[in-house]
């Protein structure tokens, strides 16, 4: 009865109020996605700095959120598209061929963040006019590395 009085009493305070994940614990599912973006972000640029795959590996599982790491491939996507020369493309599909070998991002999180990619891709090309033929190069590379599904590269939007 204590813990519901509690609980009644948090939600229902003003927002200025102390921050409820504050009171259950911020790990996992509990973190807010702006969080979590921006976590996945740092860590991708991170990686792009030191080239530390375990690394990558061991934090994206310190956020213990699974349901959440399509975020991680639609970010790395849109990193190879967004960059300039081949070190960004290389190393981005080092680390999904990783990441998927060590399970650590499962199919259907593969497919979730490129069908992502691919529904915003009119929106990216505005600002990055090259991205649809850097795209389908890159598709066509994780198709050839086993990552991704006959498929889901035939999904892949072209001009």
């Amino acid at each position: 009865r204590a813990a519901l009085d509690r609980a009644t009493v948090l939600l229902s305070m003003t927002k200025g109020g102390k921050r409820i994940d504050n009171v259950w614990g911020s790990g996992g599912g509990q973190q807010s996605v702006k969080h979590l973006v921006k976590e996945i972000d740092m860590l991708l640029k991170e990686y792009l700095l030191s080239g530390d795959v375990l690394e990558v590996e061991h934090c994206l599982q310190e956020l213990e959120v699974p349901h959440f790491h399509h975020e991680l491939v639609y970010e790395a996507v849109v990193m190879v598209l967004e960059s300039t020369g081949e070190k960004t493309f290389k190393m981005i599909l080092d680390l999904l061929k990783s990441l998927w070998r060590s399970s650590v991002i499962t199919m259907d999180q593969m497919k979730r963040g490129y069908e992502r990619v691919y529904r915003e891709i009119p929106d990216i090309n505005l600002d990055v006019p090259h991205s649809y033929s850097v795209l389908e190069r890159f598709v066509e590379e994780c198709f050839q590395a086993g990552i991704i599904s006959k498929e889901l590269r035939d999904l892949c939007p072209s001009r």
